[in-house]
């Protein structure tokens, strides 16, 4: 198993590498810096200073290398609209885009997992039927479209939530979080649930076909034979089986919302790191939009080995040094 983790990582370096050199050359293809941090009326020579001043003038490759020399230590450079460190600007934003990812996907996993499970033991019934008609909607409804209904119903109209914004935060040493504050909460609770309605589609199909496909296998048949309640039979061994699933689509889609969950940010003006980035593509500020892109390319490829070891905790079976 260490053997495989060490393999893991070694493959996790490899593709920071090869993501590295790909952002690094894809972002430096898109527009010019300099004739949007530059005066209107800058002279050619105050222009090729200001390029100077942000290493712009020096070969693509030298660029590079200076970049990867750099990144390994966290240094993605400064800001050019602030002069801020790329990465301590990013850093900031990350407790809010953390807790919004961590209650969207909790709400999804406790709502989710009870409807599929139900949707498949009665497989026929009006109610399990209802609930897959509901999360094919909700999986195909657009996101910013979700956010925006919800904002005219629970905000304009019955006026129960703030529109947008992050609200009040409590600091817990450098961490700032808005989740243990009320009103904080309430800023909270409209952007969670634009992007559970799709997480918790996803997640009752998801568990709906786990339990259809356990259901008929040796162990559940076992169980009830044995005598045991049907309330151990589900919670024990049908629950234990289905989670591996559940498991791998949670991590993932946790994984995708902390690195693009930049159109709900958007829409609630939550200050958080999809709403950084987007600001960061519109002013062409390369170090921040560099710096994101790597760390979420680093924290999607460690979450992924993440997945893999919590494998062999819900199921003994699953070994990661087994050949594939």
């Amino acid at each position: 198993m260490l053997l495989t983790i060490i393999r893991r990582l070694l493959q996790t370096v490899l593709v920071v590498l090869v993501m590295s050199a790909l952002v690094f050359a894809g972002l430096y293809l898109v527009g010019d810096p300099v004739a949007m941090l530059a005066s209107p009326e800058a002279s050619d020579a105050q222009r090729e200073a200001l390029r100077r001043s942000l290493g712009l003038d020096l070969p693509l490759w030298h660029q590079y290398f200076i970049f990867i020399s750099k990144a390994v230590h966290l240094d993605f450079g400064n800001s050019f609209l602030t002069g801020e460190p790329a990465m301590q600007l990013i850093i900031e934003r990350m407790p809010a885009t953390l807790e919004l990812a961590t209650l969207a996907i909790f709400a999804s996993m406790v709502i989710g997992v009870p409807l599929g499970i139900y949707a498949g033991l009665k497989p026929r019934s009006i109610s399990a039927r209802s609930i897959m008609t509901g999360s094919v909607l909700g999986f195909s409804l657009p996101n910013f479209w979700v956010g925006l209904m919800l904002i005219m119903l629970f905000a304009v109209i019955l006026g129960w939530f703030p529109a947008g914004g992050r609200g009040p935060v409590q600091s817990f040493g450098p961490i700032e979080l808005s989740v243990f504050n009320w009103q904080g909460l309430q800023n909270l609770i409209l952007p969670a649930a634009t992007i559970a309605v799709a997480k918790c589609a996803l997640i009752i199909r998801v568990t709906r076909a786990a339990t259809r496909e356990s259901l008929p296998q040796d162990y559940i048949k076992y169980a009830r034979a044995k005598g045991l309640s049907n309330r151990r039979v589900l919670s024990v061994h049908l629950l234990k089986n289905i989670l591996i699933p559940i498991v791998t689509i949670g991590g993932l889609e946790y994984g995708q919302v902390i690195a693009f969950a930049v159109v709900t940010e958007t829409v609630f003006s939550w200050p958080g790191m999809g709403k950084l980035l987007i600001d960061s593509i519109i002013t062409l500020d390369r170090p921040v939009v560099v710096a994101y892109l790597m760390l979420t390319v680093v924290f999607l490829a460690l979450l992924n080995l993440l997945v893999d070891i919590a494998y062999t905790v819900l199921d003994p079976r699953v070994r990661l040094g087994a050949p594939t």
